[in-house]
């Protein structure tokens, strides 16, 4: 396969740069501030407990944060009047599960989940004292709440009842009682509800074409005419409801979509293979725009999911739907989540609307691609202006126009990753993320899919192009052609390495050649029987020469094994030098191995390089991520340990040279390099105010002389799915 060169041809810049030109000057977002859940735990409780954010609200003034900790029972409230500097507040206990928050002027209103089972579905609405914390009145909602809103008047609360389904049981089929319902409370001047013993009850059966004597109701939002719209996931349905009444005043289907060129197969690729059609939208959070339309976001729950999100009006049509865009936009950006392209891809779960700038802008979220799409509201189709990365797992969407905020809660907390709440500041001149965004994919009319950059090399000509490689978490390995001549990099032509003896490989590092095409490091792994390779591949990604070490190493391998590659000169011969991540079974404890292969002779040769000790209060290891050649046999190597947020300590560029240092063989005393600590790359890494990536992966020595460097995102899984690439300086710096 040739290196398929890409165009912008006929395809929406906005959509494929992530970025939208007719944006002007001071209307983006800036990540500000990412708060970890776990600071708001109380003295003596260990930080390790799981906590989550999860719904999230504001007071009226905008100073205090409210959210969901499922796992804590509780609901925690930070004070954010200063929105860089966060401190916690109050954690208020609810003696069950909170579903959902909102605030009035005096109070918070929390959904609290009682059941003790599908059948015996209860729940509360809990109202907190703002002034106090303490809990004010416990009011039965018939049911288990999920969303709670309150109308911009403060008038009503209205709790959309679930009484979700059991999900093991005839396989998750709706009909299963008890049905949910809409719940409805009446506050007074002082936000007290008048009827906390009588709760009015608004009947959903009967509406939808699915399953109509089980309608799931799962998120609500009220418009300032005191009208809410209800979404009815499972269901496949919506309705309008005058909560003065208590009427159900439209209903309508949620109807299907369809979405062309988009990662649909079960496969672990982030590529233009499928499509899907007419496919149930099954909208799951609803945000009006104005009192005539709404916006849903098409989650998905038990057959559906269209990967997007629609505009409606309260008629029930459909005024724009997104179709591909926003797994175009985790495609383009590299937040494609592979491992869900089978399932509901993207996956977006939140909206939220707000007006900045003298613009209404929607914010739309994709759960397992962990970005928020933000777009610019026209009356028609809306306005694609900026991608914005988030933590893992983005659930709640908050708008607080009045302070140029806007705030995401991130639940995912665990596999070391910590909640986290989002903030962003509105009033930007340029986007500050992404860094790399894709180009179209001529053959499929598609941004090329990317993440997972393992490795990174430059062109010895061209001072704006650089190569990377994918890893393993695909199953092809793509070779990447970057344009780096402007701020934002682009990938403009993709290869997949295809030839080869093995069904996949697990790319590492990626060398120019100097007779033409690439050295690649192939990472092995004893357990998944994966071999370790030096790879030889020709410019269009087909392999030419798989290389093996010597058996007897291999035999002491583990799977932390070969990561980046170099070519280089010594004594007038060409060599490659490759560096293993960590100490194998016989290297000394804090020694690790630069491997050299010479090409002419097809033998190996060893050094042995000096880590670092771990020196995180977390503990974890110390490996290398890369090796570049400054020249002759002076070389740069990236060390790393594998902590990330406030646990990562060692992040590193150093230097050794192999001047003076004969390569031993196999079995020989391997001599040591003399390593020196050139820079410390935690505070390029912690600049974007987000969970500092435990995986800078890449470094490159461009032609005219800059040092770039780039982060491994784990493909989206388990991980933030930031790509970070940043302009170290001139590589000078490192001597």
């Amino acid at each position: 396969m040739t290196l398929r060169k890409s165009s912008l041809a006929g395809v929406s810049l906005a959509v494929t740069l992530g970025v939208a030109g007719a944006a002007h000057a001071g209307s983006f977002f800036e990540r500000i501030n990412s708060y970890p859940v776990y600071k708001t735990l109380d003295a003596g409780v260990d930080p390790a407990t799981e906590t989550v954010a999860e719904i999230i609200a504001a007071s009226k003034d905008g100073r205090t944060l409210a959210f969901t900790d499922s796992p804590g029972e509780a609901i925690v409230f930070i004070n954010a009047t200063n929105p860089v500097n966060i401190q916690p507040q109050a954690r208020v206990a609810l003696g069950g599960e909170p579903t959902s928050i909102t605030l009035g002027a005096n109070a918070a209103y929390a959904g609290v989940n009682t059941s003790k089972n599908y059948i015996e579905a209860s729940g509360h609405l809990a109202v907190i004292e703002l002034d106090t914390m303490g809990i004010a009145a416990k009011c039965d909602a018939k049911g288990q709440p999920d969303s709670v809103a309150i109308s911009p008047d403060g008038n009503f609360i209205a709790i959309a009842i679930e009484n979700e389904r059991d999900e093991d049981l005839n396989d998750g089929v709706i009909p299963q009682a008890p049905a949910g319902h809409l719940a409805i409370f009446d506050l007074d001047a002082d936000g007290n509800p008048t009827n906390c013993d009588n709760v009015r009850i608004v009947d959903l059966t009967g509406l939808a074409e699915v399953a109509p004597s089980d309608p799931e109701p799962e998120f609500v939002s009220i418009n300032s005419e005191n009208k809410a719209v209800v979404t009815i996931q499972e269901n496949n349905h919506l309705a309008i409801v005058d909560l003065a009444s208590g009427k159900v005043e439209a209903h309508f289907s949620a109807g299907t979509s369809s979405a062309e060129a988009i990662p649909a197969k079960k496969a672990r690729m982030s590529d233009a293979s499928g499509s899907i059609v007419d496919v149930a939208r099954e909208p799951d959070a609803v945000a009006w725009i104005d009192n005539e339309r709404f916006v849903t976001a098409n989650e998905g729950d038990y057959e559906g999911g269209s990967r997007g999100f629609t505009i409606w009006n309260t008629k029930g049509e459909v005024l724009f739907d997104s179709g591909a865009q926003m797994e175009h936009l985790g495609m383009a950006n590299g937040h494609y989540p592979a491992k869900r392209a089978h399932k509901k891809g993207t996956e977006p779960e939140g909206v939220a609307v707000g007006e900045f700038g003298g613009e209404t802008l929607i914010f739309v979220n994709s759960e397992r691609g962990n970005f928020v799409a933000v777009y610019k509201d026209t009356g028609a189709a809306p306005e694609f202006v900026q991608f914005l990365p988030t933590h893992v797992g983005p659930e709640g969407l908050l708008t607080i126009p009045s302070r140029d905020l806007f705030v995401v809660a991130n639940e995912v907390d665990e596999d070391g990753v910590r909640s986290h709440v989002g903030l962003y500041q509105f009033g930007a001149d340029a986007p500050s993320y992404p860094m790399i965004v894709s180009e179209k994919d001529p053959e499929t009319g598609a941004p090329i899919g990317w993440g997972a950059l393992s490795g990174l090399a430059a062109d010895p000509k061209d001072p704006n192009k650089l190569y990377a490689v994918t890893d393993s978490f695909y199953d092809k390995a793509k070779i990447l052609t970057l344009d780096i001549s402007a701020k934002r990099a682009k990938i403009v032509s993709h290869a997949i390495v295809s030839g080869g003896t093995v069904e996949k490989y697990d790319l590492e590092g990626i060398s120019v050649a100097k007779d033409g095409g690439f050295w690649l490091s192939s990472e092995g792994h004893p357990k998944k029987e994966m071999q370790h390779f030096l790879l030889k591949v020709s410019a269009s990604g087909q392999v030419e020469e798989e290389i093996t070490l010597p058996e007897e190493l291999v035999a002491q391998a583990k799977r932390f094994s070969l990561e980046g590659v170099a070519e280089f000169e010594k004594n007038g011969e060409t060599l490659v030098a490759v560096a293993v991540q960590r100490e194998w079974n016989d290297d000394p404890k804090g020694l690790t191995k630069i491997a050299i292969y010479n090409p002419a002779d097809k033998s190996w040769g060893f050094v042995h390089y000096p880590l670092d000790k771990p020196a995180s209060p977390a503990g974890g290891w110390v490996g290398l991520s890369e090796i570049v050649s400054l020249g002759g046999e002076d070389f740069a190597i990236l060390e790393r340990d594998n902590k990330g947020g406030e646990d990562a300590a060692i992040k590193q560029i150093t230097t050794f040279s192999l001047e003076g240092v004969t390569p031993a063989k196999y079995g020989e005393a391997l001599p040591v390099v003399q390593k020196r600590l050139a820079m410390d790359i935690l505070p390029v890494l912690a600049s974007g105010k987000g969970w500092i990536l435990d995986k800078p992966e890449g470094l490159a020595v461009t032609a005219g002389g800059k040092l770039i460097l780039v982060t491994d995102n784990d493909g989206v899984d388990d991980a933030p799915g930031e790509t970070q690439l940043f302009d170290l300086g001139p590589a000078s710096r490192l001597n």
